[in-house]
């Protein structure tokens, strides 16, 4: 019996571990804290330059600058080898669906082949799709890790940095309200 107790310990351990790292990392205080709320020294600038050929074999352009000014944009940055992505991707389709608005996306580090797969098993909810598989164009975003995503004003500024997964609360809560107030404005 005491040998299955020393075995079961670094099992228990983990699981431990884990769950106060998930829970740090999923939880919203009363404060209004977010994780997914991390401030961006680009909000409230125009976007970073854009010159991202496009996904090979996807029936969209890549992303140059033009396509973005004059439209109330939302930029998600998604890899095909992100379990996140996967979660977020039928909010994307759902928010896609909204004609004021222009959903675009920056494959990142990814193995084209990969990537048109994912959307073709997912749906593409994107109008335009550049890649940047040395990860360089994401960089100068910011960007750390995947998914993120970025609501960006007809002007080009960066209105809104939402870092994580895309869920309904948060489309409810950041995401739609700042696009909101973009439409209202003009």
């Amino acid at each position: 019996m005491r040998r299955y107790t020393l075995a079961a310990f670094p099992l228990v351990a983990f699981l431990g571990i884990a769950g106060a790292v998930a829970n740090t990392l999923y939880r919203e205080s009363a404060e209004g804290y977010s994780p997914s709320a991390i401030p961006s020294v680009l909000v409230g600038r125009r976007h970073p330059a854009l010159d991202l050929a496009p996904l090979a074999g996807l029936n969209v352009p890549g992303l140059y600058d033009p396509p973005l000014d004059g439209h109330v944009t939302v930029v998600n940055i998604f890899a095909s080898w992100c379990v996140p992505c996967r979660l977020e991707h039928p909010a994307l389709v759902e928010l896609a669906k909204d004609p004021r608005i222009k959903l675009v996306g920056i494959n990142y580090k990814d193995a084209p082949g990969k990537a048109l797969a994912f959307l073709h098993e997912n749906g593409n909810p994107f109008a335009a799709v550049g890649t940047d598989e040395n990860g360089r164009s994401s960089i100068d975003w910011g960007v750390y890790g995947v998914p993120e995503t970025f609501v960006v004003d007809r002007a080009g500024r960066i209105v809104l940095r939402h870092v994580g997964p895309i869920d309904e609360k948060s489309l409810t809560m950041n995401i739609r309200p700042a696009l909101e107030e973009i439409i209202a404005a003009e």
